[in-house]
């Protein structure tokens, strides 16, 4: 039986709850050996000890910047410092301390070879660095994934509960034949064969609209040209409307309102949707 999300859940919890990742635990000593010699030495710099207390990638960063400069300054210093005490001994000695050209050169020879063994040493150290900070990026990446995959593991227990009563309550209406739509009810191979179907109707659908949507500029043209030859027709057509209504005001007013015989009437008629239909261009 494969085990349920709560149980992954529990597990998970168990394994990381005595463990805190987090890199900013590693200053912890350096933070307690800084806060110690606070009180003997005040730092020269705006840095204060109150970033120590809430470490964050920039204020390491200023103070990994801070101490590379006192570092540099302290070095100066020391041999500034030894080379005076050496001097100094070599003059007050007894015997005085005399060096030899010869021996000028072999410590020139070895300081040389220590020269290059430094030089390597720091570009080992550099790539060591480099490969530190991309193991870093690449485990605070997995980190950040198994943190959001803890959370979305949380949050299963619960939607499987909601997915659970939903599928219970389709199973219900299904028992009672409350669906209508009968392509509910059938079976997943079915249902497939259906959905693969609509997806070929809709894609055949797709195609035809993209095509009538390139007729579109053409047509639209087309109805552009009729539009302007029927605008002539429809003006003719109101005046000739205009002149048969004006006529047979005039005839009324003439016969004094009574109206003509059923006979000439028709002719008139005729004649004038004969009139109308050569104008508009009618077959008969």
């Amino acid at each position: 039986m494969a085990p349920s999300a709560e149980d992954v859940l529990a597990r998970f919890q168990a394994l990381t709850a005595d463990q805190e990742i987090t890199f900013l635990k590693l200053a912890e000593p350096i933070s307690a050996a800084f806060t110690q010699l606070q009180d003997a030495h005040q730092r020269a710099s705006d840095i204060s000890t109150s970033s120590l207390d809430a470490t964050t990638p920039s204020s390491l960063e200023a103070d990994l910047t801070h101490y590379q400069e006192l570092f540099a300054k302290l070095r100066f210093s020391y041999v500034e410092q030894v080379t005076k005490e050496k001097f100094i001994r070599a003059i007050v000695g007894d015997p005085p301390l005399i060096v030899s050209p010869q021996e000028n050169l072999d410590l020139e020879k070895e300081n040389l070879e220590a020269k290059a063994m430094l030089k390597t040493l720091k570009s080992e150290v550099a790539n060591m660095v480099l490969e530190l900070e991309d193991r870093a990026r690449d485990l605070s990446r997995k980190y950040e994934k198994v943190t959001v995959g803890t959370m979305r593991l949380a949050e299963l227990p619960s939607k499987l509960g909601d997915l659970e009563n939903a599928v219970a309550g389709l199973k219900k209406a299904q028992a009672l034949g409350l669906d209508a739509n009968p392509d509910l009810n059938l079976p997943l191979a079915k249902t497939i064969g259906l959905v693969e179907s609509k997806k070929r109707q809709r894609i055949e659908v797709d195609r035809q609209l993209e095509q009538l949507q390139g007729q579109v500029p053409r047509k639209k043209k087309e109805l552009d040209r009729l539009q302007a030859e029927l605008q002539p027709l429809e003006i003719r057509r109101q005046n000739s409307t205009t002149a048969a209504k004006e006529a047979r005001r005039r005839k009324e007013a003439a016969l004094g309102g009574v109206e003509d015989d059923l006979e000439e009437r028709g002719r008139w008629f005729r004649a004038a949707e004969t009139g109308l239909k050569q104008i508009l261009e009618i077959e008969v």
